[in-house]
């Protein structure tokens, strides 16, 4: 079957770079409309038949934030994947909150940018914006939100690995919804929750009679997931008993139900997750090695909030209107001190916590705005209103600590690259480093 062609907007000001994107898209089978300049595209009717828009940030004339607040909210407003440098970072982690649907960092490998410019598109073609969510617009998130759409074609088991609370869940319903198994059911089982004299029961059923209590026969998650997603939630959880039975699932496709006879045959996709190590716990006997690597053949981690601050703002946008939307309330979004405390929260809980904090927020708050005593009252108890205030130092330090944080994480700590992209000399991100207590490699000459 021949691949999906995509009619293709592209806003480069760069004739090399734009010459290279069109050659290699035609060659693909695709149509493109080039535009250099920002006016040009807006001008031109062919922007609204796009099936999908590759823009330049940078453009003589414009940016390609104006352009796409010109074009955002049309009943026409193709999806748009914005190419940018490391400088422009944070501008495009904006404009994915404002609805974008991707960016890619220069220089980027062709392949990588055909791969994603077909997701987006495929993805829109098939879906409203909503129907599918995105993990977060973080880099580290985006990295997991493209491995699930690699491991979505597949009917391989995926386990998902993350703290309690990071989205696993979350994660494993996107990939549900992305995957060939999504118009059967998504069958979610917590391995913590069932006691363990339940469980094997709740997973594979029962026949009438199999022991005190079964007066009727029962079908299992496993059976009632036909060709849909069976979802193992804290797998490392279950007892070793059961865990023989869930290899042979995975294993054969067939179970049998408690006290039956009879080979069921498992048509689904099992997805597993857990918050526990499980090669630790299966070195030290708590969980079945051969399992491990039967349910790891695509593994997928979903890192804390506390690690992709992009992500706190985000979600908080948008908790924020689910939860004003429920209690049929009006808000301007939170105060900057919020925000602030937000980034600087640990985030034990993760999204979950985050998600709680907000609702609380929305409950008690009286005024137009939320404030730091109603999402961080722990934070903020007993102390007199002036003393919530950090002086513009604290703040202006706090902002620089997590900006060069967020360099050295993609620069796997180099602090020659590092200086690059943040436009500062070694030596002065060197002392900036050294005052605000960051470590990094200093291994460059």
């Amino acid at each position: 079957m021949q691949p999906e062609s995509f009619r293709v907007g592209l806003i480069e000001d760069d004739p090399i770079m734009g010459e290279s994107i069109v050659q290699r898209l035609e060659i693909e089978g695709w149509s493109v409309d080039w535009w250099r300049k920002g006016k040009d595209a807006l001008g031109s009717p062919k922007l609204a038949l796009a099936d999908i828009v590759v823009c330049d940030i940078r453009l003589p004339d414009m940016t390609g934030e104006d352009i796409y607040r010109q074009v955002l909210g049309s009943a026409t407003t193709p999806p748009f994947v914005f190419i940018t440098g490391y400088g422009e970072i944070d501008q495009a982690v904006r404009l994915m909150r404002l609805g974008a649907s991707d960016y890619l960092l220069k220089p980027f490998v062709f392949e990588e940018f055909l791969l994603r410019l077909r997701q987006n598109a495929q993805r829109s073609s098939r879906a409203g914006p909503t129907d599918i969510p995105r993990l977060g617009v973080s880099p580290r998130m985006r990295e997991a939100d493209s491995l699930l759409d690699r491991y979505a074609p597949t009917d391989l088991p995926v386990l998902i690995t993350g703290e309690t609370g990071s989205g696993k869940e979350v994660a494993a319903r996107v990939l549900h919804k992305r995957s060939g198994f999504a118009a059967g059911p998504f069958m979610a089982v917590n391995c913590a929750a069932i006691p363990a004299d339940l469980l094997e029961s709740e997973i594979f059923g029962h026949e009438r009679g199999a022991f005190t209590g079964a007066d009727k026969q029962h079908h299992g998650y496993a059976e009632r997931t036909r060709q849909g997603t069976l979802f193992l939630d804290e797998i490392g959880d279950m007892p070793l008993g059961l865990q023989a039975k869930i290899l042979r699932l995975v294993e054969d496709r067939w179970f049998y139900r408690v006290g039956g006879e009879q080979a069921i045959p498992f048509e689904g996709r099992i997805v597993a997750a857990t918050h526990r190590d499980l090669l630790e716990e299966s070195g030290q006997g708590r969980f079945r090695e051969d399992l491990y690597y039967r349910l790891a053949v695509l593994p997928i981690h979903i890192d804390p909030l506390r690690d992709r601050p992009e992500d706190i703002l985000q979600f908080m946008s948008q908790f924020l209107a689910e939860a004003a939307a429920r209690q049929n309330r009006s808000f301007k979004g939170y105060s900057s001190l919020v925000e602030e405390l937000a980034l600087d929260h640990p985030w034990r809980g993760n999204v979950r916590e985050l998600r709680n904090r907000v609702e609380r927020a929305v409950a008690v708050c009286p005024h137009d705005y939320i404030l730091p005593r109603d999402m961080f009252p722990d934070r903020v108890k007993g102390e007199a209103p002036q003393s919530v205030f950090e002086p513009l130092s604290g703040i202006r330090d706090d902002a620089e600590r997590r900006h060069i944080g967020r360099a050295l994480s993609m620069t796997d700590g180099q602090i020659a690259e590092s200086a690059r992209i943040l436009g500062v000399s070694r030596t002065t991100l060197w002392e900036k480093m050294n005052r605000l207590g960051i470590g990094g490699k200093r291994s460059e000459s």
